[in-house]
């Protein structure tokens, strides 16, 4: 099985075929198949009650997460799963007097089966697939399978600065990002080596183009405006531009050794494009380590994995 964010099997056709009657249920629990239906209401309790379209679902408070009986997941974890999918296992199943469905059902071990045969196999370098779940001034929150939380902290999220990750990410949002680190069951993902070298993305400016960017800041020598999230140029001062502007800009040079983008201001109040639109150079496979730098460039930035 293929282990993915919530959402992504509630409307293929299995799922929806096996969450849809008594005998498609009792078929998942007998295989230990791992459905997703949403949550439409948590308890004051905190279990979760989850629409089936042939009865309905209880998750226990304990059975909503990995970490709810120890104490080391919070609550909010379950609250903030109403009006969303949820991933889960059939634990028990009956039938009321009026013949609606009745089924007992678990996160928790929709949670533990995806940890032991996929997140726990994971290694430092391996590229995956998330979703965004929430954002904090921090980093951000993704989703790996089946619920299962992974964090993408803020200077890692893209070599060009950003003061928020809302600034380059939207809560649901599809996003590929590579392994960092492990602390026990607990990963820690980076996101900026998928966003392409200097060089790649140099590749894709000339000088004498003018295109659009976002300033990133402003300083008391020039102006910092992201052409692309792992590539900025500095422009000159220019009265009222502040950060988070959108600008038009032209392109003076571009020097590789250096790894700077010499940039003049030509215009302010460009289109943001759609924040999903994120261009990635890698979307799988496996990385040792990653070159930022340009290779006529003497410093060096790069990631060992």
């Amino acid at each position: 099985m293929s282990y993915r964010p919530e959402g992504s099997i509630y409307r293929t056709e299995e799922n929806q075929r096996l969450i849809a009657s008594a005998k498609g249920l009792s078929e998942a629990m007998e295989n230990g198949i791992i459905l997703e239906a949403p949550a439409a209401v948590c308890t004051g309790g905190h279990d979760l009650i989850v629409e089936l379209p042939c009865g309905t679902g209880l998750i226990p408070r304990e059975e909503g997460a990995i970490g709810i009986r120890e104490g080391t997941t919070r609550d909010i974890a379950l609250i903030s799963r109403v009006g969303k999918i949820v991933a889960f296992k059939v634990t028990e199943l009956c039938l009321d007097s009026s013949g609606q469905v009745r089924a007992m059902l678990s996160r928790k071990s929709a949670q533990e089966e995806c940890l032991e045969r996929y997140a726990d196999k994971l290694v430092p370098g391996d590229i995956i697939g998330a979703k965004i779940t929430h954002l904090e001034k921090f980093g951000c929150f993704v989703d790996i399978g089946c619920g299962v939380p992974s964090l993408i902290p803020i200077d890692m999220i893209s070599v060009s600065r950003i003061g928020h990750p809302s600034d380059r990410f939207q809560i649901g949002q599809d996003i590929r990002a590579v392994v960092r680190s492990r602390d026990g069951h607990r990963l820690c993902l980076s996101h900026k080596e998928l966003l392409g070298t200097w060089q790649e993305n140099a590749a894709l400016f000339s000088p004498g183009e003018t295109v659009s960017g976002v300033v990133r800041s402003v300083e008391d020598y020039g102006i910092f405006v992201e052409l692309a999230p792992n590539l900025a140029g500095l422009a000159e001062l220019r009265p009222g531009v502040e950060p988070g502007d959108r600008v038009s800009v032209y392109i003076k040079a571009m020097i590789p050794e250096k790894m700077k983008i010499k940039l003049i201001i030509v215009d302010t109040g460009a289109v943001p494009p759609q924040k999903s639109s994120l261009r990635y150079f890698l979307n799988d496979g496996h990385l040792d380590s990653w070159r930022y730098s340009a290779p006529e460039c003497t410093r060096i930035i790069e990631t060992t994995f």
